[in-house]
């Protein structure tokens, strides 16, 4: 009975252990267990990010990737994007969490910012995806460098938002990316 226990507890053991923050971006394997920390950010659970949600002042920004249309579709065939449930007044603004982007994506994650935060970069903005994914931390950790000091992360992301039963609506992504 006891080796039974012992084999139960350190087969267990690597999913108790928490993932270390990186000190670069995560460049792959982007749904995968993240960290509990964003150095310079501050972390939210779903039932803080609604409570700052319900009282206004607060920047959504959503980086889920956005599906690109299969190359190998037949002739005519019509594709219809999945739509993308978010939190109410979320700005989408898909791709820009991959932990190398373009400089073409990067322009448009600045301008999204600018746009989430009328230009002031001491506006607080919380930045999230799903559960267990690092696009969201990663791009927290962009606006980190590019100089953004009031950044939260949503670890959870839409998949605790909804959870809890939380309000959401489908969002379009923001035009020119």
């Amino acid at each position: 009975m006891r080796a039974a226990w012992l084999a139960l507890v350190l087969l267990a053991t690597p999913a108790l252990a928490q993932v270390s923050e990186p000190e670069d971006y995560r460049m792959d394997h982007y749904r995968a267990p993240v960290p509990e920390t964003l150095e310079g950010g501050t972390v939210l659970g779903p039932e803080e990010a609604h409570a700052l949600w319900a009282a206004g002042g607060m920047a959504f920004i959503d980086v889920l990737p956005r599906a690109p249309k299969p190359e190998n579709l037949p002739k005519g065939t019509i594709w219809r994007e999945k739509p993308r449930e978010s939190i109410p007044g979320a700005i989408w603004l898909p791709n820009v969490g991959y932990g190398a982007i373009a400089e073409e994506t990067a322009a448009y994650f600045r301008a999204g910012l600018e746009k989430a935060t009328a230009g002031n970069k001491a506006h607080p903005v919380t930045i999230f995806c799903l559960d267990e994914c690092w696009m969201s931390w990663n791009a927290a950790k962009r606006a980190l460098e590019w100089g953004y000091s009031d950044v939260y992360w949503l670890p959870e992301g839409t998949d605790g938002w909804a959870f809890f039963d939380y309000p959401t609506e489908v969002v379009e992504p923001e035009p020119g990316g």
